[in-house]
This record gives C-alpha cells, structure tokens and sequence, in this order.
C-alpha cells in the first residue's frame, strides 16, 4: 500500500502510526486548498507581505523569493506559513483578480474557456448548422481598435454568393453583395420568392446597368442663355419617356427619347406648351446654339460618354424639373 492516495497525493494513515491527527490535517489542508479552487491572483511572481490566513494564489512564471522554482502551483497561507499544492493536467481554477477561469494542462495554466475554431456560437439565441453565428440584440456594434475597420464576407468561387440579406419575418425583402458573379448587384422581392434586380456593377469595368428600368428626376436652375448638361444615366438603345417644365406657367412637355443614342433623332414630342416651344439638336449646346424663345434640348455622343443638355431661351432665369421612366 502507497502512503498517498494516486489523484491528490493525500497522506494516508498508516496501521501504528503515532500522532494520526497530523497526517489527517495534512490532508484536510490539501483538500481545503484545492476543493472548489479559487485564488486571489495568477500572475504574482513573489508572496505577499502581508496575507491573511486563507489566501491562496497560482504562482506566476518566474517566481522569486520564497516562491522561486514553485511556477504554476498552488499557494495557500494557512496563517502561519505557506503551503504548496503541484496542480494535475485538468484542474480549474476561478481568478478573483480578473474574474478568469483558468485550467491547468499539463504544464501551465490557460483559459478554461477558448473563444477560438468554435463550432457554433449563440448570443441570447440559438446557432445552427448554417447560422453557425446567431445574435439576438437590438443592435450589434462593430467598431474600430484605433484606426479603420472593414467588414469581410468571402466566398469559395465566382458562381456562389457573397451579400447581406434583408428579411421581414423571415422572408427577403432586398438583398445587396455578389450574387451568382462577381457582380455587384441590389435586388428587392416584394415576398421574398421574385427578386427584381435594381443595379448592377460589372466587376471588370465598373459600369452600372439598371436591369428593372429606372426614374431619374432634377431640379435644377438655369440661368437665361445658360445650359445643364450631365452624363446620360439611361440604356443606349434608349426607351425613355421624359417630362421637362419650367417655373413659369404653361411650359411644359412630355417627350421620348428612343433608339440608339445619337442626337435630334432620338427625340420625339408627344405635346408641348406653349406648341413649338422645344427644339431639338445634335451636339453640345452652349447657352446660345438653339433658338431663342423656347427650351432646347440635345444629345452629345461625340466625347465617348453620352452627354444631355438643356439650354434655357425663354429670357430669363428658370428652375426646370426633368423626370423619365424607362430605361
């Protein structure tokens, strides 16, 4: 028979041995020392001065004093003196210092629980085999440890996906990343079964395209024998029905703007106030290219980019309100 018990090294109590009480208290303090283990501190590396009877703590690495050659044991004073405990490969320990739970394997200690390579992980929610994340909160906050911060979504290959999804009650609503390509694309559903792809950015030239058609509106002022010209943000070929008014009573006109992008050709008037008040031309406008009395408008394919310009003839300043539908 061994003189210790194999788990905790505790002393046994010999047949004939005298003073049986002192081995049986040697035992009662190991026990006291390392049931429900918890200690004041894991990183001191030399006794307290003053400690009080009861304090126990995990030896720092690289202990001097009377806790040199001790790292990483068990340090219990008893009132007197201190008492050292070798902790075994699994042992816990709570830290009060920090509130850390600490487990020894085998050679040091370490955090008992590691936040790292989890399977799943839940947040006041439960996570699946596909949600392998799950937060249920009002808001999640993401911010930055001193400088920037981005947010990554990656995916295996080109065909697969890659977005943020919106939902109500669980069903898509609108949906953003690259999906099916790499693609930059936006899409809504209005029950989350057909989608209606709003924009799209073609990853190898930047290019935007509106698959669903578009609305474009502006106000804008223009000063008399001034002009407003911006890129053309519709399809060529165009299918364009455009709404053009000044702030002035009875000018108006509705017309579209169809076919390959070129110039006057792609105008036709569907009515206008006052009747012949629009004129239409092939080219830049500079404030004074069109007739005078009216509005002019014109498409420039001449510089790459198509280019839309209205020039304001009516005499003086006016705030004129273009909208289209189509694409």
């Amino acid at each position: 028979m061994t003189d210790t018990t194999p788990r905790l090294s505790l002393p046994y109590i010999q047949p004939s041995q005298a003073q049986k009480h002192v081995t049986h208290n040697e035992a009662l303090k190991v026990l006291d020392a390392v049931t429900q283990l918890a200690v004041q501190s894991s990183t001191l590396t030399s006794a307290p001065a003053t400690p009080g009877a009861g304090e126990c703590h995990l030896v720092g690495a690289g202990a001097g004093g009377i806790w040199a050659g001790l790292d990483g044991q068990i340090a219990v004073f008893d009132g007197l003196s201190w008492s050292y405990v070798i902790p075994r490969q699994g042992w816990r320990a709570d830290v009060a210092a920090d509130g850390r739970a600490l487990r020894f394997n085998g050679s040091a200690w370490v955090d008992a629980v590691v936040l790292q390579n989890l399977d799943s992980l839940g947040i006041a929610t439960m996570a699946d085999s596909t949600n392998r994340l799950a937060v249920a909160s009002d808001a999640v906050l993401l911010t930055h440890q001193g400088a920037g911060h981005q947010l990554k979504i990656n995916k295996f290959g080109p065909g697969d996906t890659a977005s943020l999804l919106f939902q109500t009650n669980w069903s898509g609503r609108a949906e953003f990343g690259t999906t099916g390509s790499d693609d930059f694309a936006i899409k809504v559903s209005a029950d989350g079964n057909t989608y209606h792809e709003a924009i799209r950015v073609e990853g190898s030239s930047g290019a935007v395209q509106i698959p669903s058609g578009q609305s474009y509106f502006e106000d804008v002022l223009i000063a008399d024998n001034g002009v407003h010209a911006f890129d053309i943000p519709w399809s060529d070929p165009a299918r364009i029905l455009l709404w053009i008014s000044a702030d002035v009573g009875g000018h108006f006109a509705l017309l579209s703007v169809t076919g390959p992008l070129s110039g006057a050709n792609n105008f036709t008037t569907l009515f206008a106030q006052p009747s012949g008040s629009v004129s239409y031309y092939t080219g830049p406008l500079n404030g004074t290219t069109g007739a005078s009395g009216g509005v002019n408008l014109s498409i420039d394919t001449g510089t790459g980019t198509p280019r839309f310009y209205i020039e304001n003839r009516l005499g003086t300043n006016h705030v004129f309100t273009l909208s289209t539908i189509g694409r």
